[in-house]
């Protein structure tokens, strides 16, 4: 390499000197990191003028000199390049090549550092601007995540009784809201258990938070994956059936429950019993449905279940057509023929 080149070299280390025959007569050694060892090559065996479309040879590379050429490596056509020619003064010409807007793939891809550039090359402050902008783009992303989890983990716990891992009342009142605004049927089961004060008062409240949580776990395997069961309070639960209005089948499921509530449990050396009353009631389906009205009837067939012996379900019949919910929005509750208005929980 002559001194001219050593030269260029240090100073544009992507040049590339085509000589007066098209043959590449030198390059700098960051282009010869990406193009290899080409020396002595024709220039267009190794490199392709993509614009303009009108250099395809040795005369028009001499010819194209002050205009801005775009090129591609014929060996790795995904490493793209710019540049610009200046004629050498014995028939060649001298280009000076850089990776353009494709420099940071370039240097991932080719495994370039800071010492492939010029001193004076802006190259490497724009990767370090780029690098930086990946960076706090990635930060936001992971605060973003985790604002997300965090806000979703907040609407989860609001929506959740701690104790019993079921939902809550706030979540089960948006449940029904939510049916009442349409039009399909659904189904209410309003569950209190007996006999569950003399459990706090004899065995203390660890025992009676144990029978919660597997109160808890016998709702959660009797309802379908798009049910609700939600512990309404102390001993109350609610289980909502969207598109379930069929009573049989609710009083066969409130069968089972109650059978596998009433199972004896212990607590360290006491053993105990305890049952569940149940009040069902449906929305067949239509406009004009009250989820506060439902909510009333079923409350009534818990209290007619407790006063025929407990440890049993009682279903209030479906109303009969819009008139049935709209007494519930009159403000007049609808109760099922031999059902009184709920009292004080027997």
């Amino acid at each position: 390499m002559s001194p001219g080149e050593d030269l260029l070299s240090a100073l544009r280390p992507m040049f590339v000197s085509v000589d007066a025959a098209g043959r590449i007569a030198a390059l700098g050694p960051t282009l010869e990191k990406v193009l290899g060892r080409v020396a002595g090559r024709p220039f267009f065996e190794v490199l392709e003028v993509v614009r303009p479309r009108d250099v395809q040879d040795a005369t028009g590379l001499c010819a194209s000199a002050g205009r801005r050429l775009h090129i591609t490596a014929r060996a790795a056509p995904e490493t793209g390049l710019v540049g610009l020619a200046v004629p050498d003064g014995a028939g060649g010409v001298v280009l000076d090549l850089g990776f353009g807007i494709g420099v940071a793939e370039a240097v991932r891809r080719h495994g370039l550092t800071g010492s492939d550039f010029s001193p004076t090359d802006l190259t490497m402050e724009i990767l370090f601007l780029i690098e930086a902008q990946r960076a706090a783009m990635t930060a936001s992303r992971r605060l973003n995540n985790r604002l997300h989890a965090a806000r979703q983990t907040a609407e989860a716990e609001a929506a959740t009784d701690m104790l019993t891992g079921l939902a809550n009342r706030r979540a089960a009142d948006l449940a029904l809201a939510a049916l009442g605004e349409g039009d399909a049927a659904f189904g209410l089961v309003h569950l209190d258990l007996d006999r569950f004060k003399q459990v706090n008062d004899r065995f203390g409240h660890h025992a009676g938070d144990m029978v919660l949580k597997d109160v808890a776990l016998a709702l959660k395997g009797a309802i379908r994956p798009e049910d609700l069961a939600a512990r309404n309070g102390g001993d109350e639960f609610l289980m909502i059936f969207p598109g379930l209005s069929d009573l049989a089948r609710l009083e066969g499921l409130c069968a089972r429950l109650i059978a596998r509530i009433e199972r004896p449990h212990a607590h360290g050396a006491a053993r105990f019993a305890i049952s569940a009353s149940a009040g069902i009631a449906v929305w067949p389906g239509g406009p004009g449905s009250d989820p506060g009205a439902l909510l009333a009837r079923a409350d009534a067939a818990l209290y007619a279940a407790k006063r025929a012996g407990r440890g049993r379900a009682a279903s209030a019949p479906a109303p009969t057509g819009a008139s049935g919910a709209e007494s519930g929005k009159s403000g007049r509750k609808f109760l099922p023929e031999g059902l009184d208005p709920p009292g004080r929980k027997p």
